[in-house]
């Protein structure tokens, strides 16, 4: 039987183990810290099963211990991203360990072709009428709980950034126009998300609970029993009881209205820069997977630009008709100074000046100066 989750673990390594978490996570969240701890005792656990003899650093081999922690893990039916998460971690605990303790092989243990590649997944917008019906089930209890997944409904805001939301949340950003503070959250990003009168009340709301709550006032808009921890298990656990009364059978989180808050805002026309500042996100890529584009926007995109195409080619030019002596009445062709038909001297101009760079520009200025003149002869007469 494993031992119990928190319980003090003994194993020759901790303290190592212990040291290159403080190295690396001197800068870091401490939920960062936590994720390499627990990575750390996972492994050592598995050592203290498994092969109880390996009681230095020096004794770590890729093969069995390594290998045999990633059969191990495998076992446990980890979701992918889990998985490769923990064996990031651990390869960046062994390369600290390989530098502080002067053991070149533990930068090996974990190569770059053991760690897969992550899927991409669809995004988990919700349909239109699962939104609808989980909206109008959220709407009809009016708690303090279904008010907050109706905030992150309408505000994109990450379940972690709810919670930590400052009780003075509201800001004026004009003459009824509104903003809400979004704290710090996962990205170390805060941001300013506009929101309608809907948003101002449930806000408000949320206000009017929290002036009941019985814990002490702590400048936060949301109360937590214990600790953050504690208040994101509870809307977590709430969520499933909504979606089962709202006659919903699919299995539905929380960060999935954050994927229909981003998918709305794409089909009502908002640019993807746009997008980014509102979820606040940094680069393009981590944007589009929130995106949900369906098949009907597929199908509209497509006929869009058969409609109005923007990739042909554009049309040739129409070229001037090329003149020839065979089409004038000219009967002197070889001497067109000397013929009396206007149009002839015209039309032999065209032609020199167009088909013929070799001649004298002398002889086909006197002869335009020979057209003009007769020209304005005729007219006048």
């Amino acid at each position: 039987m494993k031992p119990c989750r928190y319980a003090p673990l003994e194993h020759p390594l901790v303290q190592q183990f212990q040291r290159a978490i403080d190295s690396l996570t001197a800068t870091l969240a401490p939920a960062s810290v936590r994720q390499y701890r627990a990575v750390a005792r996972c492994f050592l656990i598995y050592l203290g099963e498994q092969h109880p003899a390996i009681a230095s650093l020096d004794k770590l081999r890729r093969d069995p211990h390594v290998l045999g922690w990633f059969v191990d893990l495998r076992s446990q039916n980890l979701a992918p991203a889990v998985y490769i998460a923990r064996l990031l971690l651990m390869r960046c605990m062994l390369e600290e360990l390989a530098w502080s303790t002067q053991v070149p092989d533990l930068a090996h243990l974990i190569r770059r072709e053991d760690i897969p590649r992550a899927p991409q997944r669809l995004p988990r917008a919700l349909t239109p009428h699962q939104d609808q019906l989980i909206q109008q089930e959220l709407l009809r209890r009016n708690d303090l709980p279904s008010n907050v997944l109706l905030l992150m409904r309408h505000t994109g805001m990450r379940i972690g950034e709810c919670v930590d939301l400052a009780y003075d949340c509201l800001h004026s950003a004009g003459p009824d126009q509104w903003a809400i503070h979004v704290p710090l959250g996962k990205l170390k990003t805060e941001r300013m998300v506009p929101i309608d009168s809907f948003v101002c009340r449930i806000v408000h709301r949320l206000r009017f609970f929290r002036s009941f709550d019985p814990l002490p006032f702590d400048a936060r808009l949301l109360a937590r029993p214990r600790n953050k921890q504690t208040l994101v298990k509870q809307l977590r656990s709430y969520l499933p009881d909504v979606v089962a009364a709202a006659g919903i059978r699919t299995r539905i989180v929380p960060h999935q209205l954050r994927h229909t808050y981003a998918s709305e805002l794409v089909r009502a026309g908002v640019g993807l820069p746009a997008l980014m500042k509102l979820l606040g996100h940094v680069n393009p890529e981590m944007t589009m997977r929130y995106v949900d584009v369906a098949g009907a926007d597929l199908q509209r995109e497509f006929h869009l630009a058969r409609s109005q195409p923007r990739h042909l080619a554009p049309q040739p030019k129409r070229r001037a008709p090329v003149w020839t002596v065979s089409s004038t009445r000219c009967c002197s062709p070889n001497m067109p100074s000397r013929c009396s038909d206007v149009r002839c001297r015209t039309a032999l101009l065209s032609i020199a000046s167009t088909n013929s760079q070799i001649e004298s520009p002398k002889s086909w200025r006197k002869l335009a100066s020979s057209t003009q003149t007769d020209s304005g002869q005729r007219l006048a007469v």
